[in-house]
């Protein structure tokens, strides 16, 4: 099977993502969640009865009540597993039922059991998001104190946690102001995670009952975002490819000198259109009419004249300002420039 290369001019869709909600409870992530686009939610912490306007959920109380088909999620755009932490329980003890071996005395993961968790967690997102579908992935928040700090963190036992630090697009945490008003904070901050691709300010959470497709509306802003910095950099590239090319094409030096020019302050250009000066100007001649003039305006161009200079064995000529050839004369036996 031949490899699918995807080249950096080409951009990279986002179609789906991965949003991680965590917050300590009673703040209403269940109900938010609820907000998203065509929600199905996994009900791994069985307290979906209590959220605002509940939509279509599941009730796992063990790891195959979570295994679906194509045909089963077809009515749904956003796969919600409230919680996560939870759902990392539930699939620990099949694991370790599957195989003891993979569990300790106490019911935790073994090294080797910590990394069938990983890989079948993983296996299980990439289904969903195979299938089109979007992940929110809600967790309680776990407060740690250290002396008078307090460090915010996803609640999940061990290392599993690092598994949806990794896996999430965006993370946000609900935060209270002071008058108690809801808001999403996508900032990694001092004291607690984020994830923020879409540079959103703090999101106040509106009363839902009058937005209920508000979470919608904020997974949306984030593909978009992620959308257009792939276009962007598709962009980016192609330009520079361009930019080589036309400086590859180059046979005049007075034309490199102007391309070096433009470049102005874009080092990656200027680095393209300085190859192929120094190429052009090899010639002694040609590096005094070209190349000394730019050292002057540009430290680049000193800096990689100064290289070259030493290189092709000239020298500054400090009454014309200009190189010369340096002078080789025999001392101690061997030849030397002067």
């Amino acid at each position: 099977m031949a490899l699918r290369i995807v080249p950096p001019s080409e951009p990279i869709p986002i179609e789906t993502i991965v949003l991680c909600i965590y917050a300590a409870p009673g703040t209403g992530k269940t109900s938010l969640a609820q907000t998203a686009e065509a929600p199905l939610t996994y009900d791994f912490d069985n307290g979906i009865y209590r959220a605002f306007n509940r939509k279509s959920a599941v009730q796992v109380a063990q790891w195959e009540d979570a295994d679906t088909t194509s045909e089963e999620l077809e009515p749904f755009s956003t796969i919600v597993v409230d919680t996560a932490g939870r759902a990392l329980d539930v699939l620990s003890r099949d694991i370790i039922g599957n195989n003891p071996k993979a569990g300790r005395a106490d019911g935790s993961l073994t090294l080797q059991g910590f990394g069938t968790l990983k890989s079948r967690f993983a296996q299980w997102q990439s289904f969903l998001r195979a299938q089109g579908r979007d992940i929110i992935l809600l967790c309680h928040m776990d407060e740690q104190k250290n002396g008078d700090d307090t460090t915010e963190r996803i609640d999940a036992q061990g290392s599993s946690k690092n598994e949806i630090y990794k896996v999430a697009d965006a993370m946000c945490r609900i935060r209270l102001d002071n008058r108690d008003n809801r808001y999403l904070d996508f900032d990694p901050r001092q004291g607690g995670y984020g994830k923020n691709p879409a540079q959103l300010k703090k999101v106040p959470v509106p009363n839902l009952k009058d937005n209920p497709l508000f979470l919608a509306g904020i997974i949306a802003q984030i593909k978009a975002a992620l959308n257009h910095l792939t276009e962007a950099q598709a962009a980016a590239v192609k330009e520079q490819e361009d930019w080589d090319a036309s400086m590859a094409q180059l046979t005049d030096p007075a034309d490199a000198a102007k391309a070096v020019r433009l470049a102005g302050d874009n080092k990656v250009a200027l680095a393209s259109a300085l190859r192929r000066l120094f190429v052009l100007c090899e010639p002694l001649a040609l590096f005094n009419e070209h190349v000394v003039p730019l050292m002057k305006i540009k430290g680049e161009v000193l800096t990689e004249a100064v290289k070259a200079t030493k290189l092709r064995k000239w020298k500054a000529d400090k009454a014309s300002g200009l190189y010369v050839e340096a002078v080789q004369t025999l001392k101690d036996g061997e030849l030397c420039c002067e």
